[in-house]
C-alpha cells in the first residue's frame, strides 16, 4: 500500500517560487533520515541540489556548518532568502554538483538529485524546475556522477544520504557506491502514488518495461553510505 511521508523538520515559512523544486515526499524522507544522524556542532555538511534549501536549513538547525549548492540561480537566491528568514547561517553557491566546493571535504553529503527516467526526446536537465527531476533515459545521469565523485569529498567516517526512485535502479547505486569505497545500505523506503511527472510519462515507462501494466505507485528510498 502506498503512503505519504509527513515533514519532520522543514519550517512552514520556507518559500518556493515557480521554477524551484518544491519539497515533496522524497525531501521529507531524506529529512527524516537526517534527523536520525548525530549532527554535532562544527560538522561540515554539503547539500547538493539544494532547491529551496529545506535540507540545508534542517542540517544547520542541528548545529552543522552547511554549504548548499545548486546549478540554478533561482534556487540559490531562494535558499539564501529562506536561510535569512529562518535565521540560519548557510554558505550557498551556484554550480554543477561538486565544482563550487573543489578542494573541500565534508562530514556529510545530502542529495535529492534528479532521478526520473526521461524519454529520449527530453534530454537530461531542461528548464526551470524540470532540472530537478529529468535524469536521462535510465534516470541515472546525475546519480552515477554522485556515486563516482562524492566519495572523494567525504572524510573518514563521513556519510552520504541520498534519495532516489526504484525506477532508476537502486541496486546499481548500491553497487557503484561500494565500488567507490563506501559501505551503502538502504536506510528508508516508502511508496507513493505516481505524481504528475510520472503520470505524464506512463505510456513510455510502460512500453519500455520500466513500469508494470497495473503499477500505480513509485518506490522511494534513502541510501546511506559511509566511508570507512
Amino acid at each position: 500500500m502506498a503512503y505519504l511521508v509527513e515533514p519532520v523538520c522543514p519550517p512552514a515559512t520556507l518559500m518556493t517560487p515557480p521554477g524551484v523544486y518544491a519539497p515533496q515526499a522524497d525531501t521529507f524522507l531524506l529529512a527524516r533520515a537526517l534527523h536520525r544522524e548525530a549532527l554535532t556542532e562544527g560538522m561540515d555538511v554539503l547539500d547538493l541540489g539544494t532547491g529551496n534549501g529545506t535540507l540545508a536549513i534542517c542540517a544547520a538547525r542541528g548545529g552543522a556548518r552547511v554549504t548548499a549548492v545548486d546549478i540554478a540561480w533561482r534556487a540559490v537566491l531562494t535558499t539564501r532568502l529562506n536561510a535569512l528568514r529562518s535565521r540560519q547561517r548557510l554558505t550557498v553557491r551556484r554550480g554543477d554538483l561538486l565544482t563550487p566546493v573543489r578542494g573541500q571535504c565534508f562530514d556529510m553529503v545530502l542529495s535529492n538529485p534528479p532521478y526520473v527516467p526521461t524519454p529520449p526526446a527530453q534530454p537530461p536537465g531542461g528548464r526551470g524546475a524540470e532540472r530537478a527531476w529529468n535524469a536521462g533515459r535510465d534516470g541515472r545521469a546525475v546519480l552515477d556522477r554522485i556515486c563516482a565523485d562524492v566519495p572523494r569529498v567525504l572524510r573518514p567516517g563521513g556519510v552520504l544520504l541520498m534519495a532516489q526512485s526504484g525506477l532508476s535502479d537502486t541496486e546499481k547505486t548500491l553497487d557503484r557506491l561500494a565500488r567507490s569505497g563506501l559501505r551503502p545500505t538502504i536506510s528508508d523506503r516508502t511508496y507513493i502514488p505516481f505524481g504528475p511527472v510520472l503520470r505524464s510519462r506512463l505510456p513510455w515507462l510502460r512500453a519500455s518495461g520500466r513500469v508494470a501494466a497495473r503499477q500505480d505507485n513509485e518506490e522511494l528510498v534513502i541510501i546511506r553510505a559511509e566511508r570507512a
